[in-house]
């Protein structure tokens, strides 16, 4: 799978499921300060993520993960 996938579901999941405007989906947005998603939104996108991809995301791994490029980062790195 390759980069431009990863970035297509995971943004396809953010606009339609999370209602986020494709508008802010950009490398440098903050997941939680600029794409207002919470704990419970995360939980959403794991099960998706886990489901499409097939990767177990832990979220012990996931405390450094700041901005939208550093989880695309994070779910390609997964898959290798």
């Amino acid at each position: 799978m390759n980069r431009e996938e990863i970035i297509r579901v995971v943004n396809e999941f953010l606009t339609e499921e999370l209602e986020i405007d494709a508008a802010l989906l950009k490398d440098e947005a903050l997941l939680k300060e600029d794409l207002k998603i919470d704990s419970l939104d995360f939980v959403d996108i794991s099960v998706i993520v886990e489901r499409h991809f097939k990767i177990k995301i832990k979220p012990e791994e996931m405390k450094d993960v700041k901005t939208l490029v550093q989880f695309y980062d994070y779910v390609e790195s997964k898959l290798q």
